[in-house]
């Protein structure tokens, strides 16, 4: 039924325009950008903790310079290269826009998170889940298993169901490699001036990625990443037993906001409108899910910050 109503509704074209499910943080990013500019041990900056975890962010930041990650421009990057990577950008993410300060919240949504990335291609990384504190309506992933969603957007999340369909989204992205393929890419383009050997080390290796990786935030990924991230997100969250439809109906509710909030601003700027999403969605799924068991939607376990 949920599936008939959001095709109808496309086809009526009750969905506005405005850009959908890949959720800002343009206030976050501009941060950053300035972040980037200053001292990694400025003392005058609070330290933020990884989520479910008692270590502060800064110590991603500080191993990451201790053991340079390396991304190979023409072929695979160990995943323990990516995992860095990926700790350096949740790191100076984290310390512009820290977690919220509520544990049970951060443990609920990485006990979620974890559950569906069992599900996934790749279900050995060392997944890691939060809410950062921020107003704007967004989620973001970064290499080797770094997953975040704003208070702003889980906030307007109706169970966990939802959450479920969020996260997948985000997992999909990291399980398929995107946004290293992404900084492979912007990496290449930065070093064609030069002779390049096979991979970028050194402190200039890491300061490339580390500026490609705001970009990589403030651009966001190509319409292709976002929509093979929406077709597995569904699937991974119906494998974890939820409502598959949990995605779509974040959609659809992303498609009724204000196109002037500020909290989508970014957003409209580095995502497919939700009507493209759900019809590229209807179109992939087509009469597959018929026949799976109904998934649960668990409003009555979804934690609601206070």
């Amino acid at each position: 039924m949920k599936k008939q109503a959001l095709i109808l509704a496309i086809a009526l074209g009750v969905y506005s325009t405005a850009s959908s499910g890949g959720f800002d943080i343009g206030k976050v990013l501009e941060a950053m950008g300035q972040a980037q500019q200053k001292p990694k041990s400025d003392p005058t900056q609070p330290a933020a903790t990884q989520p479910g975890t008692s270590q502060p962010a800064g110590n991603a930041a500080t191993t990451t310079q201790n053991q340079p990650p390396a991304i190979n421009l023409f072929g695979k990057t160990k995943t323990e290269d990516e995992i860095r990577i990926g700790k350096q950008v949740a790191g100076d993410l984290l310390g512009a826009a820290p977690l919220v300060k509520d544990e049970t919240l951060q443990q609920y949504v990485n006990s979620v998170g974890r559950w569906i990335a069992l599900q996934s291609s790749r279900p050995d990384l060392p997944w890691k889940f939060g809410v950062i504190e921020s107003e704007d309506i967004n989620a973001f992933a970064a290499p080797g298993g770094y997953v975040f969603l704003t208070k702003g957007l889980y906030k307007r999340l109706n169970n966990e169901a939802e959450l479920a369909g969020v996260l997948a989204h985000e997992i999909a992205h990291v399980s398929k490699k995107h946004h290293l393929d992404l900084l492979r890419k912007s990496a290449l383009i930065g070093m064609l001036a030069q002779s390049v050997s096979k991979e970028v080390k050194g402190d200039a290796g890491v300061q490339n990625l580390i500026g490609n990786g705001a970009e990589m935030l403030a651009r966001g990924l190509d319409k292709e990443a976002e929509f093979e991230a929406d077709r597995i997100g569904v699937v991974y969250a119906a494998k974890s037993g939820y409502d598959a439809w949990g995605l779509p109906t974040v959609l659809q509710e992303m498609a009724t906001l204000n196109a002037n909030d500020n909290r989508l601003a970014l957003l409209y700027k580095t995502h497919p409108s939700a009507a493209d999403r759900l019809a590229r969605l209807g179109e992939a799924v087509g009469d597959r899910f018929d026949s799976l068991a109904a998934g649960k939607e668990f409003a009555d376990r979804f934690y609601r910050i206070r």
